[in-house]
Formats: structure tokens, C-alpha cells, sequence
């Protein structure tokens, strides 16, 4: 694990004050979508796929410190689509800082070099820049030549610029075990740390066929750790140590969908980042009114293969503070790549995926052709929410 150790205390006297208050449910990440808007069009993203005028609203920045304030969580993090499009991306980002939440920026990285006048360096910010892979494997998952190479660049700017920098990569099936610790053997010559997470199957992603279930991606990252061994590379992952022990079939999780809650341009998402099954107007009804028992792996087939960090994550770190004598094996020994794994969810009951995607969607366009109505100017223009980049 490589997390700051200021940040590693704060999100621990967060937990402590959650459980001597008696809270079941608590937030550890605010995962902040300003747009949906990107620059890109990868394949495996399912957060694109909306009508223009969905991908053209933006959250303001009073929308993003009311949501921050509601939530509580002391972690921020801000994917998008794409976060460096919106045109208040700065003052949203200070705003944030000045809370003294520990913000991640997620960007692609085209425009970061462009951008980067709009931040301060802080020991409460770090950009986390996706790279998929090293440059042949990175542009085929983002479908365009070329953006490796760029996001490399602007890595190397941000740094010199002062800024804290990590790398953010999804693990699809069909991507050679060899080749993804080569990646990390170079992010870490390159002096940043990583996150990475088996991709979640997006139900409306162009690519369907290379998502991986939890059987391939715990052997996936078993060998991944093995081969760590024998190389004896200095990864720095910025994950806990338990839930990378996860990654690698080592440990019996339940997904804390609550851990990472998510508010964008529809509201707050239930049930969490990578699931949109309906929204709701506060944080309090998000965790008091949705059936949380309801999705899970093993609760509904869409969870069924996920284990992805966004909802294991916060389950890891419940299971570091509650029940510290489970970190000292992998302290003493490392992770575990040989042996048995530990025991797999039964999926048999759960319950049938819906659809309601396309519901959703009608809702949202019925609101903004209704709120066009009431601005329509005297002659008939309609004011846009296009930002230019």
C-alpha cells in the first residue's frame, strides 16, 4: 500500500468517529462527476453513452460544495467523463481543498498540461492520469493513437510543476499478465503511484467481451503478484493491503456499495459509482431509502462479477480497523499466489438485472425540455450549458 500517511490518519479518525457515533453506513469517498461530457470514446466506458443534452449539463460549483458538505466523506474524487472540460474545474478544485478533503482529480490527460495553471500543488490534491497499460495496449482501450504519449508528457510536467501524481489503470480480459507488470515496473520508474480494478461491465459499453468474472481475476492477479515476487519490483499500489490480498483470492468480502456514494448531473446515484439504478435529491435518502440488501454480489446478477475497488475498497478498510490481526499475514508473508482461495459467493439466488437505463434517461429529458420551456429568451433562442473548452 503507498498512501500518504497524513491521509491514512485522517481517514482513520474518520472511521473511529463513525463507530463511536454507532453509524452502520458511512461514506469514505465522494465520487464528484461535475460532466459526463469526455474527449474521448473508449470502449469499455459505460458513462458516455447519453443523449447531447445530458452530456452538456455541468454541476456548478456550489452544486459540488453543497454535495461535499452533505456527504461528509473525506475523500473527493473526480471522474467524469472528463473533469478538465469544465471550464470551473478550478474553483471547484480549491473550494475542495479549502475543506481539507484529500481530492482526486481523474483526468486523460490532453488537456492537463493546458489546465494546469488552474491548480496549486497541495498536499490534499493529486491528478490520477488513466493509463490502461503502456502506450500499444493504452490507445487501443481508449480507441485513438497518440494519448499515451501525451499523458506521459503532462505526468512529467505536473510533477516538475510540483503536483502529487498517480495512474489509474482498468484490467480488461485478454490483457497478458507480463505485459501489465511491465506497465507498473514503469509507473514506477516513473515515480507515481497506481490504482487498477477489474472493469466493471457497463451494460451499455460498446465492449462487451472483455470484462473479467471473479474466478479469471483472482487467478489474473495471483499471477500478477507472482510475478511482482520473482522480479522484485517496488510497486506502489494505492490500494490497502487487504483488498489487493481480495484481488488475488485471498479474502471473503461483501461489497460496500454506500463506501463511495456518487453525485453527478441526475442527482444521487443509487446504488453506487458503477451502478445506476435511479436517483435520488439528498444523501439522506440515498443511504436511508435504497434496499441496500438488494444489490451485492450474490444479492443481483449486474454485481455478480464485480470486484471492482469503488465497493471493496471501503470494505477493506472496515476490515483493517475493525479486525487489525487480518493485515498480519500479509504484513508478515505477502500475498498469498499459491494455495486454496477463499471460499466464493453463492450467486444462485440472486435476483433477476433490470433495465432502467432507458427510463432514466427519458426522465432527465423530459426535465431539461421542460426547464428549455421556462428559458426560452423573446425570440425563441434557447440558452445552452455547452462549455468551451
Amino acid at each position: 500500500m503507498s498512501v500518504p500517511v497524513r491521509q491514512q490518519a485522517a481517514v482513520a479518525a474518520y472511521i473511529a468517529k463513525q463507530k463511536l457515533l454507532g453509524r452502520k453506513r458511512y461514506p469514505l469517498v465522494l465520487m464528484l462527476e461535475p460532466l459526463f461530457r469526455c474527449n474521448l470514446a473508449c470502449a469499455g466506458c459505460g458513462k458516455i453513452d447519453y443523449p447531447a443534452p445530458i452530456l452538456n449539463q455541468r454541476l456548478t460549483p456550489q452544486q459540488c460544495f453543497d454535495a461535499v458538505d452533505e456527504c461528509g466523506a473525506p475523500m473527493v474524487a473526480i471522474p467524469g467523463g472528463e473533469p478538465l472540460i469544465h471550464k470551473e474545474i478550478g474553483e471547484i478544485v480549491a473550494g475542495l481543498v479549502e475543506r481539507k478533503k484529500y481530492v482526486s482529480l481523474c483526468t486523460n490527460a490532453l488537456l492537463l498540461e493546458k489546465k494546469l495553471d488552474l491548480f496549486e500543488p497541495s498536499p490534499y490534491l493529486f491528478f490520477s492520469v488513466h493509463l490502461d497499460g503502456l502506450e500499444e495496449k493504452h490507445d487501443e482501450a481508449v480507441c485513438q493513437e497518440g494519448v499515451f504519449k501525451k499523458a506521459v508528457a503532462a505526468i512529467k510536467k505536473a510533477q516538475e510543476a510540483g503536483f502529487q501524481v498517480n495512474t489509474n489503470a482498468t484490467i480488461f480480459d485478454g490483457y497478458p499478465v507480463e505485459e501489465l507488470a511491465d506497465y507498473l515496473d514503469e509507473c514506477a520508474r516513473m515515480g507515481v503511484n497506481v490504482s487498477m480494478s477489474p472493469g466493471f461491465a457497463y451494460e451499455r459499453a460498446p465492449d462487451q467481451e472483455h470484462f473479467l468474472n471473479r474466478k479469471k481475476t483472482k487467478a489474473y492477479f495471483r499471477e500478477l503478484f507472482r510475478i511482482r515476487d520473482e522480479r522484485g519490483s517496488k510497486w506502489t499500489l494505492s490500494h490497502s493491503d487487504i483488498y489487493l490480498d481480495f484481488l488475488a483470492g485471498n479474502q471473503e468480502l461483501k461489497c460496500t456499495p454506500w463506501g463511495m456514494p456518487t453525485y453527478n448531473v441526475f442527482g444521487w446515484q443509487k446504488p453506487c459509482y458503477l451502478l445506476g439504478e435511479g436517483h435520488v435529491a439528498t444523501f439522506r435518502e440515498l443511504m436511508e431509502e435504497t434496499d441496500w440488501d438488494s444489490y451485492g454480489t450474490g444479492a443481483y446478477e449486474k454485481c455478480n462479477d464485480c470486484m471492482a475497488h469503488c465497493g471493496y475498497e471501503p470494505t477493506a478498510a472496515d476490515v483493517a480497523f475493525s479486525k487489525p490481526w487480518k493485515m498480519l499475514p500479509i504484513l508478515m508473508n505477502g500475498i498469498r499466489t499459491e494455495g486454496p482461495m477463499a471460499p466464493e459467493i453463492e450467486l444462485r439466488a440472486a435476483r433477476p438485472a433490470i433495465d432502467v437505463h432507458e427510463e432514466i434517461v427519458a426522465a432527465k429529458m423530459a426535465e431539461l425540455e421542460a426547464g428549455n420551456k421556462r428559458k426560452t429568451t423573446p425570440s425563441g433562442k434557447v440558452r445552452t450549458l455547452i462549455d468551451n473548452v
